[in-house]
């Protein structure tokens, strides 16, 4: 679920009017509902962010969490956390992604040796390439 879907969700289930949103976050109801439209929603500040997730008593944080998602479409399903992982770290620049990639790495083979885990060769995340 993207921002503009939230803040539209947010607002519908706290039963406000983008006039009354705007009037308590002091933000302008013309720019509320380019959020909301999704015209404007890059121009989007954390600042006006905080200020309209107050109103709905949702910190950034919350926001931004899973669960916030889930309580807002629980018919959605959740995605696979390795498929994010995997999504986040292919768009990072090759100096950036590869020391997360080996730390992550690393971090996998402690759990591993620890714990009894059954490779299968034809997981997905086995053939997960970052180039």
């Amino acid at each position: 679920m993207d921002t503009v879907l939230k803040l539209r969700e947010l607002r519908a289930r706290a039963g406000l009017t983008q006039e009354e949103v705007a009037r308590r976050s002091r933000v302008g109801v013309k720019t509320l509902s380019s959020f909301e439209s999704g015209a404007r929603i890059h121009s989007l500040k954390l600042a006006q962010l905080e200020h309209i997730l107050a109103v709905y008593g949702i910190s950034l944080a919350q926001f931004f969490s899973p669960s916030l998602v889930h309580d807002l479409a629980p018919w959605a399903e959740a995605p696979d956390p390795a498929d994010v992982l995997a999504q986040r770290l292919a768009i990072l620049p090759v100096r950036a992604r590869t020391p997360l990639v080996e730390k992550i790495t690393a971090m996998l083979d402690a759990v591993e040796a620890i714990l009894p885990i059954k490779h299968a060769a034809s997981s997905p995340s086995s053939h997960i390439a970052f180039h």
